[in-house]
This record gives C-alpha cells, structure tokens and sequence, in this order.
C-alpha cells in the first residue's frame, strides 16, 4: 500500500532525497528488499544507492547501511537470496545459540543455589517459591541466538573494496538507531557524536531484539532494537533536510475482515506467535501512524511517501519469521504487490517525483512477465557487452598502435 503525503508548502522543489527504512525482523527485511527494487526499477533520475541521507532502524539498518554504501538491491538480492555474491551469506549466522551467554548463566547457579539455602534456612516456612523465583531469575539466558556471526559478515562487505564500514567515510549520510537499554533513549549512530562507531556494531545494535539477541556494548552502554522506542525515526532524515523522504514500514496489523467466513483464520486459535505478532504490529504501526500524521506540520515542505504491505496479506502475516526456505518468493511477493501499487497510484506519485527532478517508469510497472530477478539478467547482460565493446575497443587501439597509423 502507498500513501503520498504531498508537501503542504508549494516551491520550486527540492532534490535531498531520503530513505528511512523500519524494522521487521528477516521477514520484514525481505519485504523492504522486494520493495526496494521495485522502486529502483520505476523511479528514474537518481539510483536508489545515490540517495543523499539513509535512516535504517533493526534489520532495516542492514539494508539502509548496505543502500548508503553504494550497494544496489540487485546485488543485495543475489547475496541474501539468490546465494551468488562473492561474499555469500549464511542464513546460520542469525541462528547460532548464544553459547557464551548461556554458559555465564549457568556459571551463576551455584551462587544463586547458595542464595536460596540462606533464604530458606532463615525462613524455611515462608515465602519459599518467591525467593526461588527471585534467586533463579538471573540463570535465564538474556538472548538466544548469537549476533556476532551478523556483525563479521556485515563488517566482511562493508570493508570491501569500493565501500567502508565508517560512517564518516561515506559519501551520503547514514543514520543506525539504538535504544540505549540502560536509559530507554535512543541513539542515532552516525551523527556528530557517535560518528566513530563501526556501521556493522551499530546495525547489530539495532537489531538487538531482545530475548533473541543479546545488548551490544558499544563505548561501555548497551543498546537494543532501535525500533523499541520509535518505529522508523524518519524525522532524522527530515531534520537533515530532505525534500523527498521514502519510507518503507515491513510491519502492519493484519486484517482478516475481508477473507470469507469459511477461510478465515482466527489469530485466537493460531497460538502465540501469532497473538504477539499481531500485538506487536498494532502496537508499532499505531504509534508510527502518529508520527507520520506530525510531519505535515513540522515539515511543510517535504513530500513523504510511506509503502507498506496490504493489511489483507496472509501471505505476509503467516509467513515463517525465520524460515529462509521461502525468502525467494517472499521478495518476489513484495516486489510485485509493490509495482501494483506504484502502478495504482501512478500520476500522483509522478506529480511527486517530478517536483524533484525524478520521472516514473510507467512503462516497466506494466510489463506483466517482470521479475524480480530480471533486473539481475539485464545487468549482467549489460555488463557483458560492456566488456565485449571495451574488448573490441581495446583489440582496435593495440591495432592502431602497431601499425602507427590510425585506421579508416
């Protein structure tokens, strides 16, 4: 779904454009990857990786960190699902148990046993199950999985040729949210204060969901999911001064009014993974809808376009979090439902654009056979010529050299 929220002061336009991308989880990820490429694909004028200020929040730092570092969502693509890059990427690196914090857990349990001796020999009648309670609290394990693995892959393609893993390095401005745990504030990292912070720490950082992750230190503070406070924190890039912000928010409550009767699913009897989804998802989109609504006001001058799936979208909804088996046709699945949508609203998204020097390919939405894997095709086949030309091109001038007279 695209909701255009059009400047409310008229000028002549601006061309800061920006791009604030929420959280999710993986399945929010390969929704906003889906949903990126359709819109690189569409929107003509400026690359999507020549955006001038980047806002990443949980895993949709990954990709605002990867965008802002001049890699396109093709090659991002061929990384996280098509297993084609040259530093591939392991879905294991987001699963692997977090040894370490459990065995420090464990270390604790004969200081706590000791605890709750005490306690009991000095009340062996009353309030035993509360001091059990209270001294074994500490021997559950603070996250699941590891996120270090995350953070050496991320660090591994940021530190590769042509890009950086520093803030202060990039041509555009990046900012990483966190929510410092032992405050309950967030942070922007990459802004003026916290510039020096690898982007790879920070991104892990911000997508620190807890119970599934543990706090990562950074400069001796600890800090979590970035959407705990916020949802997309896209005032960031408005405050930066952006004329033209896209946001992309993976995460809308589902609505199963519009499924028949016979078909409906009820989250009542779908277990818990489906009730605290949908809480959460209600949770983080009512409060984001308040801060979208804020923005005509404190930025009269800024056209904001905010994409989202569908509220009817069981395919969304239902999908398997951390299943990686299906990540194709996830992507694939937001990639087309997002050309339906650009297409739908194509002469008030072109007025939009074109305020800022941009044009809409109308033209490629309506091409019934694309993929989202056919821009890959096209660019290898670019490539490939490219290099065939420069070849033949090279083969003419050794030509022109040898003979020391140029040819007809």
């Amino acid at each position: 779904m695209l909701s255009i929220q059009p400047a409310r002061e008229r000028g002549a336009g601006g061309k800061k454009l920006a791009i604030a991308l929420a959280g999710g989880g993986p399945l929010g990820a390969f929704y906003e990857l889906g949903a990126l490429h359709a819109l690189s694909e569409a929107i003509e004028g400026r690359e999507l990786t020549d955006f001038d200020v980047y806002v990443g929040v949980s895993s949709g730092s990954l990709l605002a960190g990867a965008l802002a570092n001049g890699i396109d969502t093709t090659a991002i693509g061929s990384s996280f699902i098509h297993d084609e890059a040259t530093i591939p990427f392991s879905p294991d690196a987001l699963l692997q148990p977090a040894l370490g914090e459990y065995l420090r857990r464990v270390a604790r349990l004969p200081r706590s046993l000791a605890a709750l001796a005490r306690q009991y020999t000095r009340e062996p009648l009353q309030g035993a199950w509360p001091a059990a309670v209270g001294s074994l609290s500490g021997m559950v394990p603070t996250a699941l999985f590891d996120n270090r693995p995350l953070e050496r892959y991320l660090h591994e393609v940021f530190s590769s040729p042509g890009h950086s893993d520093e803030f202060r390095k990039l041509r555009s401005r990046l900012y990483v949210v966190a929510t410092n745990l032992n405050t309950g504030e967030s942070v922007a990292f990459g802004d003026a204060r916290h510039s020096r912070v690898p982007i790879s720490r920070a991104a892990v950082a911000s997508a620190a969901l807890p119970g599934l992750y543990p706090a990562v230190e950074i400069d001796g503070e600890h800090y979590v999911d970035g959407a705990l406070i916020r949802t997309v924190h896209a005032s960031l890039a408005l405050e930066a001064g952006a004329d033209l912000l896209i946001c992309v928010n993976p995460l809308v409550p589902y609505d199963a009014s519009g499924v028949p009767a016979r078909r409906r699913k009820n989250l009542a009897h779908e277990g818990l993974p489906a009730i605290m989804g949908q809480s959460l998802r209600a949770l983080i989109h009512s409060r984001m809808q308040v801060g979208m609504a804020s923005y005509g006001a404190r930025f009269p001058r800024a056209d904001v376009l905010l994409l989202e799936p569908d509220r009817h979208d069981e395919e969304l909804f239902f999908a398997n979090v951390f299943r990686y088996t299906g990540r194709s046709r996830l992507v694939e699945h937001a990639y087309q439902r997002t050309r339906r949508d650009l297409a739908s609203q194509a002469d008030g998204l072109s007025r939009a654009l074109e305020r800022h020097g941009l044009t809409l390919n109308q033209q490629r939405l309506r091409e019934r056979r694309r993929t989202f894997a056919t821009g890959g095709r096209e660019q290898a086949v670019h490539v490939r010529r490219t290099a065939q030309r420069l070849d033949h091109a090279l083969h003419r001038l050794e030509a022109l050299l040898s003979n020391g007279r140029p040819r007809a």
